[in-house]
């Protein structure tokens, strides 16, 4: 199994939280750069009112983005930084 799937079923499923505490939602799916496996964007699955707040970007069928650049930690949650997404 590649790295890039490896990465992902450990990410998939896990709650996103702000650095706060507050809840984004849930990691639906990633979106990767295919030729280098540079990790672009995180899929958010059911996301809360709170995320909705911010002016993430959504993908083609409307999910909304955050920019993985924006994540700070993964254990049991996925932590991002408010800041760096809206």
């Amino acid at each position: 199994m590649s790295n890039d799937r490896l990465v992902s079923k450990k990410i998939i499923g896990k709650t996103i939280v702000s650095k706060t505490g507050k809840t984004f939602g849930k990691v639906g799916d990633i979106i990767f750069e295919t030729r280098t496996g540079e990790l672009i964007y995180i899929l958010i699955d059911n996301p809360t009112s709170f995320a909705t707040t911010f002016e993430l970007e959504a993908n083609k069928e409307g999910r909304l983005q955050v920019p993985f650049s924006s994540v700070l930690a993964i254990g049991d949650f996925v932590v991002i930084q408010e800041e760096d997404i809206g």
